[in-house]
């Protein structure tokens, strides 16, 4: 009797399950996540969430958004001063996007705090930051989800080209004024042209050849080092890896580099470029010729030393390079 009972609960079930009232319910709680995820949005145009809100937000289904996340460490005590950078580019992407006229509820921005949320980072096998990772409205997150920061760097416009390649949303970064820039521009000029005044019986130094070598030396310098790469892709000062603290200043792939790294190049290529100085001073110079035994030697151990310096971090970089000078 109990069994024909249970036959006959579970038949008036199955005959008298509604598929129109799930799916009513799973549009009802896809709404309310949506107007919740608008809501905050509204407020912060990077949502800040811990484990339970990453969950039922992001991970959880249903969900027809998606959600750009950034994973990163902020706190004082990590000392991730590349968490702070790329966190202002990517508040400049979410805020551009956010004030658009073209804003919709398809993209959202936010962030994940390692002390907020520990678990999450533990959930996603996740060890450093800041991480980059697309949730797309389908699906789970592919390889191409994930934000190549090492190479790419954190600049907003990067991002905004890597976000347009996985959602189809074009963002145009709009940042805010700097007048950084043109005030020290403006103070430069003024500073030569007060040089230029004061001098303006005795202008020969324009005229100096020394003068303009140097200048023209500095902005090689400048240029060979990497600094316009550096302003394109806009890349960290270092990489600092918060499970172990260990900073690096050298980038290990031949694709990309750290400003750190570019200020180091060109140390390496000023100390070799005044060894060579020295050598042809040592040459061609009417000193003693005990200075010039001093300037000889010390151009040669500047080119040596430096040259070896510069070779190795090329063999960092070029992983099977055979090549090594002083330093294997």
């Amino acid at each position: 009797m109990f069994g024909k009972l249970l036959i006959s609960l579970f038949v008036v079930i199955i005959f008298y399950h509604d598929p129109a009232d799930a799916q009513k319910k799973k549009e009802t709680l896809l709404s309310e996540k949506l107007t919740q995820m608008m809501e905050w949005a509204s407020k912060r145009s990077v949502i800040r969430m811990n484990g339970d809100k990453f969950r039922r937000f992001v991970k959880a289904p249903p969900r027809n958004y998606s959600v750009v996340i950034m994973f990163t460490a902020l706190q004082p005590q990590r000392q991730c001063g590349v968490c702070r950078q790329a966190d202002e580019e990517f508040q400049v992407l979410a805020n551009s996007w956010r004030y658009s006229s073209a804003f919709t509820n398809k993209v959202f921005f936010a962030s994940v705090d390692f002390d907020e949320g520990s678990d999450v980072f533990q959930m996603l096998s996740m060890n450093s930051a800041p991480t980059f990772l697309h949730f797309p409205s389908k699906g789970k997150p592919r390889r191409s989800d994930t934000y190549e920061l090492q190479v790419r760097g954190f600049a907003a416009e990067q991002l905004a080209r890597w976000v347009a390649d996985r959602t189809d949303v074009q963002i145009r970064v709009i940042r805010p004024p700097n007048y950084a820039g043109p005030l020290l521009l403006g103070f430069l000029l003024a500073v030569i042209g007060g040089l230029a005044y004061l001098r303006r019986h005795n202008l020969e130094f324009l005229f100096n050849k020394n003068v303009w070598a140097f200048s023209a030396l500095c902005f090689v310098l400048i240029m060979t080092s990497g600094q316009m790469w550096n302003h394109i892709r806009g890349p960290p000062y270092a990489h600092k890896n918060p499970s172990t603290g260990q900073v690096s200043y050298i980038h290990g792939s031949s694709q990309a580099q750290f400003v750190a790294e570019t200020h180091i190049v060109l140390l390496f290529n000023a100390a070799i470029t005044m060894g060579m100085v020295l050598l042809c001073e040592a040459a061609t110079s009417d000193m003693d010729i005990g200075k010039r035994k001093i300037m000889c030697v010390a151009g040669i151990g500047l080119v040596m030393l430096f040259f070896s310096w510069l070779l190795s971090i090329f063999r960092a970089k070029y992983h099977g390079y055979p090549y090594s000078f002083l330093m294997g």
